[in-house]
């Protein structure tokens, strides 16, 4: 069955951007759907135009269309005017490539980037006429499966998901993918049994939890769940002609990631954490996958992807390669992701012959001590320095971002990010005069699992508004924009990725309410999660504002991210005491709780950096 062409015209003539709904795009892959024995449809539950660069979704989509024998089409969350129109017509929700209802698929694969999507996947699979609870899905209905960061705690969603793939995709999928092929319509209890022993993939309904008295778990019964890593990031399995959207793109650009994990410990930082160990593709790599990526789609920018882009061992010679044979065609080369301590005037120099984007630095913090707390420690006159690099080679504006409600912060950290934003923009000004800008984003911390500060309190509503007060009062001066975010959407952001099963409910109550698009201002209700909480007699303050003690049952204990228990708790009692742990890349081992046999990276980096050392004193005491 497909969608009718006339009556999803019709639809289509009233709703906003409708080629958000019309497929046909560049490089989308059409396949003959009774040709195949395997259907999956990936899900990115947010808005077209967010979720179709998304590169988790276009490397899966390209891994499963290299197979013959499936079809891998693609969804996204459709906006609230075409949600009114299909059900007004009675019209399920529908894949773009072939308009085949969701609910024909085998397999539905939802990427949770974030937890304000939560809310999306439930109008989703409301809209495609399959139930929303796992338990009330049999083997008629697809197999509703989930990835992607927030999957690391995959608790407040376990009741509408039938299995988690924590980690990485690009195998596990194929894995599973297999094995609902060898029987697509087999029994699902004994289907879900089989996907539990796969490396990686966690099936919530195997397990049991019990709560104590105080509302904290009392134990998760069932084994601990290993996350699933690639060893390699391999050439075939990136995407060599990516999707290119029929709307504008938030992020519209050629893009190829170049590392994947970070070992730099920022204390807050869950995908540093989570994404360990440390893989480098090879700059020979780099320089194929970005000609096809340019070539394939016609994108005049091209962007390095990673954690940290400039911590590729290969970085300068990758950024001028690129610059050398793309900018004099007009296409810029973006470096998302800087660290400042590592940037260098050399890789200024390497992209600065392209578009002038901007550079974007993120210090997080604009003292000292603070940095110690958070583990990442940039001395105010390396910040300088690098602004005076990339004012001095033409770029007008810098992006600078930190965050407040930090553990152990105070008034005067907050005062210091104004004061330390007027500097940058003193050494912009002296290069450009009034035409220097420099926009800080100041967002709410948010304690995540996994992570030194998963034991942590998020700061209250009072000493937040404090805070926000104290950078709309320091923060005026002309060329200085200082913007930060609602402490409603922060609020939400930690009851989703610190809560337990029993927000299933709310999350259920609070889309029943009208909740969509969370992430989106325009249409979040702050009110309707609120009064979910209240009818299910949960408290915010409890899951947000609460401090963890050190053996508490965590919601998402039974999940295995790499670092182990020990490893983060001896981080937090660090962090208050201001202690730092240093870049196991530049030194010894931290113990983290990754096998450093799975390193290997990381120690090839090391000894690379080592060797550069050394030959940089031979020079020097010649």
């Amino acid at each position: 069955m497909v969608i009718d062409r006339v009556a999803l015209e019709s639809i289509l003539a009233r709703v906003q951007k409708p080629a958000r709904y019309t497929g046909g795009e560049w490089n989308a892959v059409h396949k003959d759907h009774a040709a195949t024995r395997l259907r999956i449809l990936l899900s990115y539950p947010d808005a077209y135009e967010v979720g179709v660069s998304n590169q988790g979704v276009q490397i899966l989509y390209s891994i499963l269309n290299q197979r013959p024998d499936y079809v891998c089409e693609r969804v996204y969350a459709p906006w609230p005017d075409m949600e009114a129109e299909l059900r007004a017509h009675q019209l399920p929700l529908f894949s773009l490539e072939s308009k085949t209802p969701c609910r024909d698929f085998d397999i539905i694969g939802f990427s949770l980037g974030y937890e304000t999507v939560y809310t999306n996947v439930l109008t989703m699979l409301d809209l495609s006429g399959i139930p929303l609870r796992a338990e009330q899905r049999d083997s008629r209905h697809p197999l509703v499966v989930a990835g992607g960061h927030s999957a690391f705690n995959p608790e407040p969603m376990s009741a509408f998901i039938d299995a988690f793939c924590i980690g990485d995709g690009e195998e596990a999928m194929q894995d599973l993918a297999d094995l609902v092929a060898t029987d697509p319509g087999q029994d699902r209890q004994r289907l879900l049994r089989k996907i539990a022993e796969l490396p990686g993939w966690y099936v919530p309904s195997h397990y049991a939890v019990s709560y104590h008295a105080d509302g904290t778990p009392a134990v998760i019964e069932g084994k601990r769940v290993a996350k699933r890593y690639v060893a390699e990031l391999r050439r075939e399995w990136y995407p060599a002609a990516p999707v290119v959207p029929s709307v504008r793109p938030v992020h519209g650009r050629a893009q190829v990631e170049i590392v994947r994990g970070c070992t730099r410990g920022c204390r807050f930082c869950q995908a540093g954490m989570v994404t360990r160990p440390v893989r480098e593709r090879s700059a020979a790599q780099i320089r194929e996958l970005a000609a096809e990526a340019l070539s394939s789609t016609g994108y005049d920018e091209l962007s390095l992807l990673s954690l940290s882009s400039s911590d590729h061992s290969e970085i300068e010679e990758i950024a001028r390669n690129a610059a050398q044979e793309y900018c004099a065609d007009g296409v810029a080369v973006a470096l998302p992701s800087l660290r400042i301590e590592s940037f260098s005037v050399g890789l200024a120099d390497a992209v600065r012959e392209g578009k002038r984007a901007g550079f974007t630095f993120a210090p997080e913090a604009a003292t000292e001590r603070l940095r110690r707390v958070i583990n990442k420690v940039i001395p105010d006159e390396k910040l300088l320095a690098t602004a005076d690099v990339v004012f001095s080679r033409g770029w007008r504006t810098v992006k600078l971002y930190f965050m407040i409600g930090l553990p152990t912060e105070t008034d005067d950290d907050v005062v210091a990010i104004c004061r330390l934003a007027k500097r940058v923009l003193d050494v912009g000004r002296s290069y450009h005069g009034r035409a220097a800008r420099v926009h800080v984003g100041v967002s709410t911390f948010v304690p995540k699992p996994h992570t030194p500060f998963q034991w942590a309190a998020q700061a209250d509503r009072d000493t937040i508004g404090r805070q926000q007060e104290i950078l709309r009062r320091e923060g005026r001066a002309q060329g200085l924009k200082i913007d930060w975010n609602d402490m409603d959407a922060s609020e939400l952001e930690a009851l989703l990725s610190r809560g337990d099963r029993r927000l299933s409910d709310v999350i259920e109550r609070a889309w029943q309410l009208g909740t969509r698009f969370d992430g989106w201002r325009e249409w979040f209700r702050w009110d309707a999660w609120q009064q979910a909480l209240d009818e299910r007699g949960l408290s915010l303050d409890w899951y947000c504002h609460r401090e963890r003690a050190r053996h508490e049952t965590l919601p998402w204990s039974h999940i295995d991210a790499g670092p182990s228990p020990e490893f983060l708790w001896s981080e937090y009692e660090k962090s208050l005491q201001a202690g730092m742990t240093d870049d196991c890349r530049y030194g010894r081992c931290v113990k983290c709780g990754i096998n450093p046999r799975d390193c290997g990276d990381a120690h090839r980096i090391r000894k690379t950096i080592r060797l550069e050392l050394k030959r940089e004193r031979r020079v020097g005491a010649s």
